[in-house]
């Protein structure tokens, strides 16, 4: 895997030898028509779940709430969970070591690694939009015994359950996946832009950070901040950004507009953002949590009573409600775009095509894929040209449309209006 001219990651190699192993790749890639879709791996895994919900997958339990033990509810960008449940595996010795994405000496901002101790654990806390790839700490994996947890994107924990069914090693040695709720996967142009509109290059960024608490701040309002080589700090809020609003696209990779997957069905523990009030205004960050594994549930349940954790029992409307946004793009705009006119092979989703919904919807969904294909190629130009201003013109003018037919502001909200009145008169 590489990253391409987008800086989206692809594979690469002898067109010869992808040729030859294109009906493996078939069978193993997560949006390949070939593989076996996310009902059919949970339907596997958790038959014997006892609640089953469009929208969550087959679950044990929903949670919404946050670590109360020290320690990780600070250090994570929403309420904890996801670091302590991942080190609550080490601490039970139900796993030797857990894969997860960290900060990177290397090259790129960010790589998996696998951490063997809940300090190590820690380094990795916090939201990371940046492209990784799974490649070298499965080799890893294969090569050192031990039983492993892997956390990953709804995708990428479908892809090791569809490699766990040809490779005997990983069968064995992966014992838990941990998912996150996915809104999309972005490129490293991102982090790019953001050092572009904080007057700097990205070769002088050592670490950037997506997402800074306080109580200044609620938790729904995203901060960027860079620490540069020099020691110097640059900051700014994401609706300040060009490219700031999530919902637009920007920088989106292009298979997720063919991705129906929001809140990690594959997996056997799933976590997100409780994006409702009041948990969207407080600061600490808080989690939803859909527990699949019956283990875990347990693990969970008795660390609720412990006083360890501080989560109360929701139903699968309420986590789906916290993540509305992500859920009406992957199913209603998904059933959209199935309609389109495209060359190629044709996504075979568990969506069902459709165009019945309103037209400004329809504009939305046009507007937000237009921009999630030409931010790619807008940047790719004026990086080309060394002429920041013509991507980031561009942008706050896509933006201001965007945010005008989404939300009803300025002109082109006076235009969605317009639209949503014809539409009901026909």
């Amino acid at each position: 895997m590489a990253l391409d001219r987008y800086g989206q990651f692809k594979p690469v190699g002898p067109t010869e030898s992808l040729r030859e192993k294109s009906a493996q790749l078939a069978r193993m890639c997560p949006f390949s028509p070939h593989a076996r879709n996310e009902d059919a791996i949970a339907a596997e895994r958790f038959s014997e779940a006892p609640e089953r919900d469009g929208r969550l997958g087959h679950y044990e339990t929903a949670y919404v709430g946050a670590v109360r033990e020290a320690g990780f509810r600070g250090s994570g960008s929403s309420g904890g969970m996801v670091t302590w449940v991942a080190a609550e595996l080490l601490r039970l010795g139900l796993v030797d070591g857990v894969a997860h994405v960290a900060p990177s000496a290397g090259s790129g901002f960010f790589r998996y690694t696998i951490s063997r101790t809940a300090e190590a654990l820690h380094e990795g806390a916090k939201s990371r939009y940046y492209p990784v790839e799974l490649s070298g700490v499965l080799d890893k994996i294969r090569r050192v015994p031990g039983r492993y947890a892997v956390v990953g994107v709804p995708c990428f924990i479908k892809a090791i359950h569809l490699q766990r069914e040809t490779d005997p090693v990983l069968a064995e040695r992966i014992s838990y996946t941990l998912g996150l709720f996915c809104g999309h996967m972005k490129s490293a142009r991102l982090v790019e832009s953001f050092a572009w509109q904080m007057d700097t290059a990205v070769e002088a960024v050592e670490r950037p950070e997506f997402r800074i608490k306080g109580p200044e701040r609620p938790a729904n309002w995203y901060t960027a901040h860079l620490t540069l080589r020099s020691g110097d700090t640059r900051q700014k809020d994401w609706f300040y950004l060009a490219d700031g609003d999530w919902g637009a696209g920007f920088f989106q990779n292009s298979a997720c507009n063919w991705c129906d997957d929001v809140l990690a069905e594959t997996a056997d523990i799933a976590f997100g953002d409780a994006w409702v009030e009041p948990y969207s205004s407080d600061w600490r960050g808080t989690n939803v949590v859909v527990i699949r594994d019956r283990l875990l549930r347990d693990v969970v349940g008795r660390a609720i009573a412990d006083e360890r954790l501080d989560l109360r029992t929701v139903d699968a409307d309420y986590i789906a409600n916290t993540q509305a946004a992500g859920l009406r793009q992957r199913r209603e705009g998904l059933g959209y775009r199935l309609t389109w006119r495209r060359g190629g092979l044709r996504p075979r989703k568990r969506v069902e095509p459709s165009t019945d919904l309103p037209i400004d919807r329809k504009f939305i969904y046009r507007l937000r894929y237009g921009i999630s294909a030409w931010s790619h190629r807008m940047f790719s130009l004026a990086r080309h040209l060394a002429q920041p201003k013509l991507y980031l013109s561009w942008a706050r003018m896509s933006l201001g449309l965007y945010q005008g037919l989404a939300y009803g502001r300025g002109r082109a909200g006076a235009l969605a209006r317009r639209l949503r009145l014809t539409d009901r008169n026909d």
